[in-house]
């Protein structure tokens, strides 16, 4: 897959899969393509070239935009705040792919809904004007929202920024949970390399548009690999089969580059 702004490239020949039941992170620095690559899966982006597909072959770029809401579903970093109304309303909008066209029909959404908002512990909050929450509230509400959209596939793009640390661990605990607990597949933009490697089974490390690295957080996330991609100096250690790392300075360096419920490329 390749993808441009205007005349600019920005994403050059990138190919990755996110597969069912695990947590796929895409890291890199600033204007390395994290991003837009998510936002051209969830089709709020036209690539230039490529496909988004699914293991058996389907192209989702071909669906209707209702049965596309029904297979994946895109928390973006941010979101306009409603006025005048209530959490509960909130996520029961995550449902309206899924209501009859005529009737509004929809005989799993209560249940869906209920199981989102406990997923999210957003239940407690569920008669409060979403305008009254904070930030980390808000964020997961948001995330109920998706959940209760119930598909298969869930994109979430840099989820905890802006978070404080409880809500940032809340955050990836649930999508921790989505993946190991309940199949779901997730793509997340992070910008936290200690985060990434804590939640990610797969990690993608993107450099100037392009993947210089993916596997394992073990594999992708070394001193090398890091320290070109950011530019600066990255010291990695890993303890008890996960990573830790810690930016030290200044550093020039030079690198290297690596299947699927769905394909990118």
């Amino acid at each position: 897959m390749s993808i441009s702004y205007g005349r600019q490239r920005t994403v050059h020949d990138v190919s990755f899969a996110l597969r069912p039941g695990t947590v796929t992170a895409l890291i890199g620095p600033n204007g390395s393509g994290k991003s837009t690559l998510l936002r051209t899966i969830a089709r709020l982006h036209q690539a230039d070239a490529g496909s988004v597909t699914t293991s058996d072959g389907e192209d989702l770029t071909a669906l209707s935009p209702k049965q596309f809401a029904r297979r994946i579903t895109l928390l973006a970093q941010s979101r306009p705040v409603p006025a005048g109304i209530t959490v509960r309303e909130v996520v029961e909008f995550g449902r309206h792919p899924h209501r009859s066209r005529w009737s509004g029909n929809d005989a799993r959404g209560a249940a869906i809904v209920a199981h989102a908002m406990e997923l999210t512990r957003t239940a407690e909050l569920s008669d409060r004007p979403v305008s009254a929450l904070s930030g980390g509230q808000l964020q997961r509400v948001w995330l109920a929202s998706c959940l209760a959209q119930d598909t298969g596939i869930l994109l979430l793009d840099e989820p905890t920024t802006y978070l404080d640390l409880r809500y940032q661990v809340e955050i990836l605990d649930v999508v921790r949970d989505l993946a190991a607990h309940h199949g779901v597949t997730v793509g997340v933009v992070l910008h936290d390399l200690d985060q990434a490697a804590a939640i990610a089974d797969h990690v993608v490390l993107l450099e100037s548009g392009a993947i210089r690295a993916q596997g394992t957080p073990v594999d992708v996330m070394t001193a090398e690999n890091l320290s070109s991609a950011y530019g600066v100096r990255v010291d990695v250690t890993v303890t008890g089969g996960t990573v830790h790392t810690r930016a030290i300075g200044r550093h020039n360096a030079v690198g290297h580059a690596s299947e699927p419920v769905l394909q990118a490329s």
